[in-house]
């Protein structure tokens, strides 16, 4: 059986910031702009692997009601595919291949497990926290492929984009783990 944890996640955060009962970290309520952006960021991160916390290879393979397949093992490749798009490839510049074979993230390798999909999402948040450490917020990033390509996006809206990113797919974890298990929350 997988043991994650929310201490597992890849959040970068001071010793000293408050948590939650879970074990996710208290986003930000004052401070700077990036510093609350990136707390919020970090908070969503928390929530997704919470949401895979203490399940096996084989709850998280548990796909949604019919006709969707997604799973909650699809939405951690997914959010590990959109970390390096969003921080590598517009934000950092770099030409950079998808992570999975499916550039989306959600085909299942059998082969791959929760905790080798979530060593390569940490991989990717680690990278993209790399690339932008130096970039200020009106860092301007360019979409190179996609509905939009061309479009220019600053680093505010990257961060932006990845909380509601985030957000919207911790929606889908929360029915997705409520279905696997019943539990709810968070």
């Amino acid at each position: 059986m997988t043991t994650n944890t929310p201490a597992d996640t890849p959040t970068d955060t001071p010793a000293d910031t408050p948590a939650l009962p879970d074990g996710r970290p208290v986003p930000r309520l004052t401070g700077d702009e990036r510093a609350m952006l990136e707390s919020w960021l970090d908070f969503h991160r928390a929530t997704l692997e919470l949401k895979c916390a203490g399940l096996d290879d084989a709850q998280v393979r548990i796909a949604a009601a019919e006709p969707s397949s997604l799973t909650l093992l699809g939405l951690v490749q997914h959010l590990a595919e959109v970390e390096r798009n969003w921080f590598q490839r517009v934000a950092g510049g770099l030409t950079v291949p998808p992570v999975f074979e499916d550039a989306t993230g959600y085909a299942l390798d059998p082969a791959r497990g929760l905790d080798e999909a979530l060593g390569i999402w940490r991989r990717e948040i680690a990278r993209g926290r790399e690339l932008c450490a130096g970039l200020p917020l009106e860092h301007i990033g360019r979409v190179a492929e996609g509905p939009a390509p061309g479009m220019e996006v600053s680093l505010r809206w990257v961060l932006i984009h990845m909380i509601e990113e985030y957000a919207r797919h911790n929606g889908h974890a929360d029915l997705l783990r409520e279905r696997i298990d019943g539990a709810t929350g968070a």
